[in-house]
């Protein structure tokens, strides 16, 4: 459950509610993004967080995820490299930190890291314990132990998407399940963790199933969702689809919100799909954004993300986001 351990929240609409925001008309926008921001608005004020992250192990990972630039299933030509070090690891952070970010993820390629490799990221968060930016990871569906080593370490938040909705799961990926997912999800909340996990959006999935995803993650109650929109890259079997269009990523954000009224909703890869309509995701219902470089494609200009934040009268939060309830 979320720190404040509050009673579970309910979504705001039910599921046939859900589904009928995907597929309303372009003249109900108001009127769903006035819903979705009430709810934001009463949960985290002016406020937005922003995130961070490094690509601290890229490529070669075995999994066949449609999508990803990562996978050895795909051909697309980038460059790989091993674990970086503590020392990397901790200067990366230390350049994110001067922007208003409130955490800064570690991801790796891979089904999981081997024992020594976590050993590395607890000892690079062990280094910075005194921060005031959180560390999170994503590092794949890594044992209970290896968990509760990361928590001991310092660690206060774990990573890892669902990415899909279960129905549509197969489609993405075949070389492990769904259920395996939420294995590390649950065992992430054993370790005393919060629980940061969305997905990918535009990949081919129709509206129930983009409800079906929400709802999941409403069921295990995350503590915040980042919502990525697919950013086709060339040699992935993804690599045709079409993107998204601005208006079904805005009516997207505001049905996650109201599904899950209480977590943390960012909006991550795809942001650049909104175009002109980008500072509309918060009135949408999203409370922070990732700024910075992405996995393997760059991300926005973070100079430009604070000042869009500064003139809609926003403030960026440096604090832990969690917002008090009223």
């Amino acid at each position: 459950m979320t720190a404040d351990a509050d009673p579970k929240p309910a979504p705001a609409v039910s599921r046939q509610e859900a589904i009928s925001i995907l597929s309303s008309d372009p003249s109900a926008i108001p009127s769903i993004l006035a819903r979705a921001w009430e709810l934001r608005e009463r949960r985290f004020g002016m406020r937005v967080h922003l995130c961070s992250i490094v690509n601290a192990k890229c490529g070669a990972c075995s999994e066949d995820c449609a999508f990803c630039a990562q996978s050895v299933h795909h051909n697309t030509g980038i460059e790989t490299h091993p674990l970086l070090s503590e020392p990397e690891l901790a200067a990366a952070r230390d350049a994110a930190a001067r922007i208003a970010i409130v955490r800064f993820g570690i991801v790796t390629s891979g089904s999981a890291l081997t024992d020594s490799e976590v050993d590395v990221v607890g000892r690079a968060v062990e280094g910075a314990s005194a921060s005031p930016v959180s560390w999170c990871a994503s590092l794949g569906c890594l044992s209970s132990s290896q968990l509760q080593r990361l928590k001991k370490a310092g660690l206060t938040r774990y990573h890892h998407n669902l990415e899909t909705a279960r129905s549509f799961f197969p489609k993405v990926c075949t070389t492990h399940s769904y259920e395996q997912r939420l294995d590390t999800i649950r065992a992430a909340r054993i370790a005393g963790l919060e629980v940061c996990s969305g997905g990918i959006l535009g990949m081919g999935e129709n509206p129930e199933q983009r409800v079906e995803l929400a709802m999941d993650l409403a069921e295990y109650e995350v503590d915040s969702i980042p919502l990525n929109f697919l950013m086709p890259v060339a040699g992935t079997r993804f690599a045709d689809v079409e993107p998204i269009a601005a208006l079904d990523i805005l009516k997207t954000i505001a049905m996650f919100r109201l599904v899950n009224p209480r977590a943390e909703i960012s909006v991550c890869a795809g942001r650049a799909h909104l175009r002109s309509l980008q500072a509309l995701i918060f009135y949408a219902g999203a409370s922070g954004m990732m700024a910075g470089p992405l996995l393997t494609l760059p991300g926005g200009s973070a100079d430009d993300d604070l000042q869009m934040i500064h003139d809609l009268g926003f403030v960026a939060d440096r604090g832990k986001p969690a917002a008090d309830a009223r």
